[in-house]
């Protein structure tokens, strides 16, 4: 099993990504045309906000606290660092984001996932994998819309 030290650390390291994921759709629903899309994703955004809040709760009952913006904190990720990347996010099609979206959510899910078997705690291992439901729900709800776009441009060329 992990050690407490580890576990801190990878609880530290998923509320990093959440939070990527939080500016991720935040962005995302700026840039969609589609108003259903928009909403998913704010929902999504929240979604991530909530996830956050369930790891830092088990990152509190290990006795630790996550430091915004502290220089030794390299899991706590400030907005800026996402510029570059947003940058080339921003100039992708639809079809371009769809396909990122579920890529990270894949990775979201395949990283609680193969968290589960290195934790002993059971209520740890609940939380992971609630997480790892959720993030496949993502993963799902995007690939149906990437299915329902690819046939709608089917049709209409």
């Amino acid at each position: 099993m992990t050690s407490p030290e580890s576990i801190i650390e990878i609880l530290q390291n998923a509320i990093g990504k959440e939070i990527e994921s939080n500016v991720f759709y935040n962005l995302l629903s700026q840039y969609v045309q589609n108003p259903q899309i928009r909403d998913l994703c704010g929902e999504f955004a929240t979604e991530e906000l909530e996830h956050k809040a369930k790891l830092e709760l088990e990152l509190m009952k290990l006795g630790k606290t996550l430091t915004p913006y502290s220089a030794n904190n390299k899991a706590f990720v400030r907005p800026l660092d996402y510029m570059v990347d947003m940058s080339k996010i921003m100039q992708m099609d639809y079809k371009e984001l769809l396909i990122l979206a579920m890529k990270k959510e894949k990775a979201s899910f395949k990283l609680y996932i193969e968290l589960i078997p290195t934790v002993s705690n059971q209520s740890l291992k609940d939380v992971l994998m609630e997480l790892a439901e959720e993030e496949a729900r993502h993963k799902i709800s995007f690939e149906i819309e990437y299915n329902l776009f690819v046939n709608d441009k089917k049709q209409t060329e």
